[in-house]
């Protein structure tokens, strides 16, 4: 696998990507572009090799797991969101460690300086009483507070692209539309490129512009929302749009 800058104007350039493990091949070369400071969706069921090709990007695949053909494109610094903060942050280290741990070695901060800027960020995130919280051990914070925590530790690099990987699936609708509604924030106020994967089409057309829909490891279907959510063309992605109007509302009886 060949890795090179993005293509002009891109964040994000992906050119015949094929992923396999031992057991066969999981990701049939696949082409993806990301304009930079767009927010691109990548949604599929699980096992359709959404979250392969995205950590492809970052290059964190699960072992046993190779990238075996094309290239992958980046411009910029990244930083990932992982789906469940449980087993992203250390349990035995404070959460305001954590993010100055990134300050540190990433961005060559001094200790003083880099509690300053985890406080910034842990404000920025919508942490409330962010000094306290510094001193919070993870299982002391609500889902809700540990996956801004985690996006406070992948901000903390000053990404210019976040990839984000179900970041909501584990939390409750409320807490999940504040988070969808805070990363779209810091895309706009930050200039980032996200790319957002999901096995959730409504969640996906909640933050991103353009949507992918991958089956079986290849894209079937690519699009604006608008497009693929409003007149979707291949029977995978009706079938995805049917999964999420069957799920009744809070209440509904």
């Amino acid at each position: 696998m060949t890795r090179t800058a993005a293509a002009p104007g891109h964040a994000v350039t992906v050119r015949g990507l094929t992923i396999a493990s031992r057991t066969g091949t999981l990701v049939h070369g696949i082409d993806l572009d990301v304009s930079a400071g767009a927010a691109v969706g990548l949604v599929g069921e699980s096992g359709s090799g959404k979250s392969l090709t995205l950590r492809s990007v970052i290059g964190l695949l699960p072992r046993g797991v190779e990238i075996t053909g094309g290239s992958v494109g980046v411009t910029g610094r990244l930083g990932m969101v992982f789906q469940d903060p449980s087993s992203a942050l250390d349990p035995l280290v404070t959460v305001g460690s954590q993010v100055m741990e990134v300050c540190r070695h990433v961005r060559g901060m001094t200790k003083a300086a880099a509690r300053r800027r985890a406080v910034e960020l842990f404000e920025e995130v919508g942490i409330p009483d962010p000094e306290r919280r510094l001193r919070s051990y993870p299982h002391e914070l609500s889902g809700g507070q540990r996956q801004r925590v985690v996006l406070a530790v992948a901000l903390a690099a000053e990404p210019d692209v976040l990839l984000c990987d179900e970041p909501t699936t584990a939390l409750d609708v409320t807490v999940q539309a504040q988070v969808l509604a805070l990363i779209e924030r810091l895309r706009v106020d930050r200039g980032l490129t996200v790319v957002f994967v999901s096995h959730d089409l409504a969640v996906v057309s909640q933050v991103c512009s353009t949507v992918s829909v991958m089956q079986a490891g290849r894209v079937v279907e690519s699009g604006t929302i608008d497009q693929v959510v409003g007149a979707p063309q291949h029977p995978y992605t009706r079938t995805l749009l049917d999964a999420v109007l069957e799920i009744p509302e809070a209440g509904a009886p």
